[in-house]
C-alpha cells in the first residue's frame, strides 16, 4: 500500500459514516482519541478543537459511553472568505464499556479543546500484589 493510500484511508475514517439520521445539517467527525491505563483508571483522552464546554454531551446506557460535541461556527461580520482548509463539525464517538468499570464513577474534564474521560476501574479488575510466603 502506498502512503498517498494510507493517508486517504486516514482521512476517510474522519468523517463519522451515515449510519444514523442526524438532525444538525452539518459534518460530523470522530474525534480522534487516546487511551491510557493505570492501575486504577482507563484515561480516554478526545480531541474536540473549537468546541465549546457547555456544547458537549456525554451519555452512558447500556454499557455504550458516548460522547458528543456539538460547534456553532459563525463567520466573522464584514469579510469575504479567501481560503478555507479548516472544516468546521460536530463530534461524536463511541465506547463500549465493560462491567470491569465503576459506570457510577465516570469523570469528565475539559481543557483547551481535548476532553479527558477518567473510567475507574472495580475493584475486582484492579491489579493487585500477591505476598509470597515461605514455608
Amino acid at each position: 500500500m502506498t502512503n498517498k493510500s494510507k493517508a486517504l484511508e486516514a482521512r476517510k475514517e474522519e468523517l463519522l459514516p451515515d449510519l444514523n439520521e442526524r438532525t444538525r445539517d452539518c459534518r460530523c467527525f470522530v474525534p480522534h482519541a487516546d487511551i491510557y491505563e493505570t492501575d486504577a483508571d482507563v484515561v480516554i483522552l478526545l480531541d474536540m478543537p473549537g468546541i465549546d464546554d457547555k456544547n458537549i454531551e456525554i451519555a452512558l446506557e447500556k454499557n455504550i459511553l458516548t460522547v458528543n460535541g456539538y460547534l456553532f461556527a459563525e463567520d466573522p461580520a464584514g469579510y469575504t472568505l479567501a481560503l478555507a482548509e479548516y472544516q468546521a463539525g460536530d463530534y461524536e464517538r463511541g465506547f463500549r464499556i465493560s462491567n470491569q468499570i465503576e459506570q457510577d464513577r465516570i469523570e469528565a474534564q475539559f481543557k483547551n479543546g481535548v476532553l479527558r474521560l477518567t473510567l475507574p476501574k472495580a475493584e475486582e479488575a484492579k491489579k493487585r500484589k500477591i505476598d509470597v510466603k515461605v514455608v
